[in-house]
């Protein structure tokens, strides 16, 4: 009887064989698919599986990982422990060629009670995507809630993660109303510039012994004593040109002088000229300069015309004098006189060293006028125009003799003034004079 019961039975295991070893064939080229599977009505009980002692790292998918992206999660109850990844190695696992795309999931309504995931002890160091990271742009991450506790990644190491040619692209994201709050931070320890000095750090004033400037058996009465270099007073007097003009058998000197600090001053320009023996014409400026740039003063005040043959004028000056890029001196100043008169003078200087003592110096100047003068011989329009070289020899910056050559010509009324006096309308002439200053 059994026999025979066993014998009927023979192709029912036969069959049953066959259809096991079919589909062992089928899941060897095919991993099984969950992405429609619903998890929303999985109950763990009490206690959720324990995932942590399991080794994931020699899992292979081979091309094609599980898509996870259709599952909703959003209803999945872990009970009071939700599960533990913090011990697995994800450091191994291989995804193939295509990581697994979270981007469309639904992460708003998940819900971890008071206690969520923790992934502070996690090694992310070595992960790998491969070319392709898992792109977050377009998730929501504005109404997730991870209960009491956040998530602490404050001991991850990020260092070493590498996500290929591709970095995740965060522009798209939003934070909503969620602002980082940074009141509950240390900052006791962090070192920053700046701050208070060391204990052991050396008193600034203990080389004085005790003493300062008003006390103290050096300390000298009489209030402030201190006193820093501009403001101090000083003093100069320089002559620019002191020479003897042979064309003209005469004397033609041009002086400065100043008194004040290095930002106020009294200065005294003469320029003349003297033959026979007596003052043909001279000009004098007085001025108060007032340093208002690097290099540059302004000036304000008056000057005196004095004439041998002619009539003496006085005028308002306001100029600029200083030192212009590339090492031009220059000295510009406008004229009011009485009457409506008015006047400009303009002269620049440059010097060229061939040593440290031999130097040639270039001078250009013009005039120009309002108003006809013809009591004095000058013009309307451009009066003048001259231009010089001087080759000086320094035996010392307070003294140095030079030679040179003088061109100046009139022009406009100016010369026609001079012609009807019987005078040179231009003259070139051969100098020697000697410059210096204290």
């Amino acid at each position: 009887m059994k026999i025979t019961k066993l014998v009927s039975s023979a192709p029912v295991i036969a069959l049953t064989a066959s259809l096991l070893l079919v589909n062992a064939g089928v899941m060897a080229d095919s991993q099984m698919d969950h992405s429609e599977m619903d998890h929303s009505k999985m109950k763990h009980g009490d206690t959720a599986i324990d995932h942590s002692e399991m080794d994931h790292s020699k899992m292979n998918h081979d091309d094609k990982a599980m898509d996870h992206s259709q599952m909703d999660h959003s209803k999945m109850n872990h009970g009071d422990k939700a599960m533990d990844h913090s011990e697995m190695d994800h450091s191994k696992m291989k995804h193939g060629d295509t990581a697994i795309d979270h981007s469309e999931m639904d992460h708003s309504k998940m819900n971890h009670d008071d206690k969520a995931m923790d992934h502070s002890q996690m090694d992310h160091s070595k992960m790998n995507h491969g070319d392709k990271v898992m792109d977050h742009s377009e998730m929501d991450h504005s109404k997730m809630n991870h209960g009491d506790k956040a998530m602490d990644h404050s001991e991850m190491d990020h260092s070493k993660m590498n996500h290929g040619d591709m970095a995740m692209d965060h522009s798209q994201m939003d934070h909503g109303d969620m602002a980082m709050d940074h009141s509950q931070m240390d900052h006791g320890d962090m070192k920053m510039q700046g701050g208070k000095a060391p204990a052991d750090a050396r008193d600034p004033h203990a080389y004085s012994g005790g003493y300062t400037l008003a006390d103290g058996p050096y300390a000298i009465g009489g209030g402030r004593q201190l006193i820093l270099a501009d403001e101090h007073r000083f003093y100069a007097i320089r002559a620019d040109r002191l020479e003897h003009q042979f064309a003209t058998d005469s004397l033609a000197f041009e002086l400065q002088g100043w008194y004040g600090t290095t930002f106020n001053r009294l200065a005294i320009k003469l320029d003349g000229e003297v033959s026979d023996g007596k003052l043909e014409e001279s000009q004098t400026d007085l001025l108060w300069s007032r340093a208002v740039y690097s290099f540059w003063d302004a000036q304000l005040g008056a000057r005196f015309d004095t004439y041998t043959e002619g009539e003496s004028r006085q005028w308002l000056a306001l100029g600029v004098q200083g030192l212009a890029p590339y090492w031009f001196e220059v000295d510009v100043t406008a004229y009011l006189g009485n009457s409506g008169r008015t006047a400009i003078a303009a002269e620049a200087e440059y010097e060229l060293l061939f040593t440290q003592r031999l130097i040639l110096q270039s001078t250009v100047g013009l005039t120009a006028y309002g108003k006809d003068d013809a009591i004095n011989g000058i013009g309307k329009g451009l009066a003048s125009l001259n231009a010089g070289m001087r080759l000086r020899y320094e035996f010392s910056r307070q003294f140095a003799p030079y030679i040179g050559v003088e061109w100046m010509a009139k022009y406009g009324n100016s010369a026609d003034f001079a012609r009807a006096n019987n005078e040179a309308t231009d003259t070139t002439s051969v100098v020697a004079g000697v410059r210096f200053w204290f």
